[in-house]
């Protein structure tokens, strides 16, 4: 008998693996999506439980799915533009603007459909995908030989939703300080604010020209149109963090929508402030001195007076965007066009007045200070 347990100790002692050993359990798959999504272990190569408040967010995620030819899986779900889906590690779906999209997975199976079960991936370019909007009917539900139930109404969550308490907070906050500077400063906004002379020449227009750029008043302007301009590029889900240097200096989630805003409001408060230096070194390298402080001035007002209407669109946004998402992002990236165009062209018309445009040096200073930035940043911005 000692001879025999001492015999069973040095087997299990020669064999340690085989002790330590376990088989991996089949693919689990819920009846449609699951709330429960997988992450990838690259050290590992295998799939993990995702745990929201333990693992940092990824731009990928997967799930079991059990698919059939000819039963319908209906799934519902808000993207942002390159968002893609994939079956299999084959590419069925990418989405190409900010909405809420609804598919059939079953028509968008490879011929010849695979037999067994089917891996989704989700996976986001830039940022991760909103797993929270995912949902699915019940139509999956129905097993082989079996009728397909009717699939449920899908409740995705919308872009547009998310912030959509904060939208309103900002909606206010700005119209308050508009209305507190109305309030303190009346002559100076009535100088700048005035739409009949856009397109004219009035004496009060040519004084405007004359006067300081940098005063407080103006200060207090750029810092509230900046501030309207980023709240609508984040309505409309505009992502400047899409460029490099910015993505290098800050990494901001898409989901923090109020840091963001702040983000967007420094960028452009910047850049509308850093221009004047920019028009300088123009004008020095093409000459043109005397007409830097009429065109940083023209471009200040113009830009100001055109920004006066950020809050009405974002006031549309925030009326329509639950029920018609696609129209309002049309109208807003609109705004943003006519309202950078504009601007370029009140800014070509007054430097035309002082100078003519014909002449090959101006035209190339214009160009270089107006033209090709707009095309840019319409790029950037509006057709991205």
């Amino acid at each position: 008998m000692r001879f025999g347990l001492l015999g069973l100790l040095v087997l299990l002692a020669a064999r340690p693996a085989l002790a330590a050993e376990y088989q991996p359990l089949p693919p689990r798959w819920a009846a449609g999506l699951s709330a429960e999504w997988l992450l990838h272990d690259a050290a590992r190569n295998r799939l993990i439980l995702y745990l929201p408040g333990y693992h940092a967010p990824a731009r990928a995620y997967y799930q079991w799915l059990r698919l059939r030819p000819g039963q319908p899986f209906r799934i519902s779900f808000a993207a942002q533009p390159g968002l893609s889906l994939l079956l299999n590690n084959q590419l069925v779906f990418t989405a190409r603007a900010a909405t809420t999209y609804s598919l059939d997975l079953a028509r968008l199976l490879p011929t010849p459909a695979p037999a067994g079960p089917m891996l989704l991936a989700v996976w986001q370019p830039e940022g991760s995908p909103d797993l929270a909007s995912f949902s699915s009917g019940a139509a999956a539900l129905a097993g082989p030989g079996q009728p397909a139930a009717a699939p449920l109404a899908a409740r995705p969550r919308r872009p547009g939703q998310q912030g959509e308490n904060v939208f309103l907070t900002c909606v206010l906050l700005l119209g308050l300080s508009y209305g507190g500077l109305r309030a303190s400063y009346r002559p100076g906004l009535s100088r700048i604010f005035q739409v009949e002379d856009l397109f004219g020449s009035a004496p009060d227009q040519q004084s405007f020209l004359t006067r300081p750029a940098f005063t407080l008043l103006n200060l207090l302007l750029v810092v509230l149109f900046a501030f309207a301009l980023a709240l609508l590029l984040v309505a409309i889900h505009t992502n400047l963090q899409n460029l490099p240097l910015v993505r290098q200096l800050l990494d901001v989630p898409e989901s923090a929508i109020v840091v963001r805003v702040l983000l967007y409001t420094l960028l452009i408060a910047g850049l509308v402030l850093g221009k004047y230096l920019f028009l300088e070194l123009m004008g020095y390298i093409f000459d043109v001195q005397g007409l830097v402080n009429i065109h940083y001035r023209e471009f200040l007002r113009s830009l100001l007076l055109a920004g006066l209407g950020l809050p009405l669109v974002l006031v549309l946004y925030i009326s329509f965007n639950a029920t018609r998402p696609a129209p309002v992002n049309w109208v807003a990236n609109a705004v943003v066009l006519l309202l950078l165009s504009g601007t370029v062209l009140r800014v070509a018309r007054t430097l035309h007045r002082h100078s003519s445009l014909l002449t090959l040096q101006l035209f190339a200073y214009l160009c270089t200070t107006e033209i090709l930035p707009l095309a840019v940043i319409l790029k950037l911005i509006v057709f991205a």
